[in-house]
């Protein structure tokens, strides 16, 4: 940590860099010190984060020294890790953040989100208003610039849906002038301008350079080339009863963000929220996740394997465990004890870190 701050002080004295606030479903972010105070005394200096998220397990490797590469399948995380992982230096200017968010004469706007999200999501004036940010940015050439305005619009769209997830059509929610046990309504009717420009400035707080070469991928986590001392696997959930978090399904607006040209032909026009259609994923097929881990700890079966888990998944933990073993003579558990992610009804489920060597 010492030499990652001497770095950081070297290049931007007046900065420390700190990870962003998140709002995202199943992010390690609160646990992420307590996953490096297990790890911290093993021997690596290559990590590969397997299944990155939002970047905070790998963030926190990087901020410890390691070289460290990000992964995930979804192309919006990608661009948080390319912005938050692999950017080392690169930052939005106050002139490039005012660029973004002022309407140009000379563009012609597409109107997508208004045609095909109307009384979804968001109000008409914020579709319109996350058109035009959209083109924008897709105009922005440097690929860290682009992913850290990005990020902001990602941050700035959560943040201003109720549960911060896009899984159903509830913009009704954030209208009704009703008493309210739950969300934050002061947070969805700040403009969007104004998060915008906050998680902009959030993010480019988050910029470190910590002497490595870092890198983002979008990939399937068992098709990632290299080897690497440690690989820290963060699977999708699924929980005893078989129910799993998809996230494809809780962010598909987010993803259609990001392939915004050709985001029709991703769509499920039948469904009323206009997700994305239904890709298979062995991560949360009940069926074939056995597997799945299987064929993961097999591929990396070189690499000191570090795997966070909940305690009533599927597999269970005994059962992962003794996949473990079959790779690696040294397994032990870790548990954090009792934690509750947002929206999760499970009180007695409990956070582990599975470590294999």
């Amino acid at each position: 940590m010492q030499k990652t701050m001497a770095y950081q002080s070297a290049f931007f004295p007046n900065l420390t860099a700190e990870f962003p606030s998140t709002r995202y479903q199943g992010s390690k972010a609160k646990l992420v010190d307590w996953i490096w105070e297990q790890i911290a005394d093993l021997d690596f200096s290559t990590c590969l984060d397997a299944f990155g998220g939002t970047g905070a397990v790998a963030y926190r490797l990087k901020q410890a020294g390691k070289r460290v590469t990000y992964n995930d399948l979804l192309r919006f995380n990608y661009e948080f890790g390319l912005a938050l992982v692999e950017n080392s230096q690169t930052r939005l200017s106050f002139e490039e953040i005012d660029w973004l968010l002022t309407r140009h004469p000379e563009i012609d706007y597409p109107h997508f989100v208004q045609d095909n999200f109307a009384d979804i999501y968001f109000t008409a004036e914020e579709n319109a208003w996350i058109d035009q940010t959209i083109t924008h940015i897709r105009q922005v050439a440097d690929p860290y610039r682009f992913a850290l305005a990005f990020f902001a619009l990602a941050q700035a769209c959560i943040i201003k849906r109720p549960y911060n997830l896009f899984h159903r059509k509830n913009l009704y929610i954030r209208l009704a002038e009703v008493n309210r046990s739950f969300g934050n309504k002061t947070s969805w009717d700040r403009p969007f301008e104004e998060w915008f420009r906050a998680f902009a400035n959030e993010a480019n707080r988050a910029v470190l350079d910590n002497g490595q070469v870092n890198q983002a991928l979008n990939l399937d986590a068992a098709d990632v080339p290299g080897e690497y001392d440690l690989v820290y696997i963060d699977t999708p959930y699924v929980a005893g009863s078989g129910v799993a978090v998809n996230y494809l399904d809780f962010y598909h607006f987010l993803e259609g963000l990001t392939v915004y040209a050709e985001w029709d032909k991703h769509i499920d026009h039948r469904s009323k929220h206009r997700r994305f259609k239904p890709r298979p994923n062995e991560w949360t097929d009940k069926k074939r996740i056995h597997l799945a881990f299987e064929q993961l700890f097999e591929r990396y079966r070189d690499s000191i394997l570090v795997v966070s888990y909940r305690s009533d998944g599927v597999p269970t933990e005994a059962e992962l465990v003794n996949l473990l073993r079959r790779y690696k003579p040294d397994v032990r558990v870790e548990r954090y004890g009792q934690y509750t992610y947002a929206l999760s009804t499970n009180s007695e489920s409990q956070e582990v870190l599975l470590i294999a060597k």
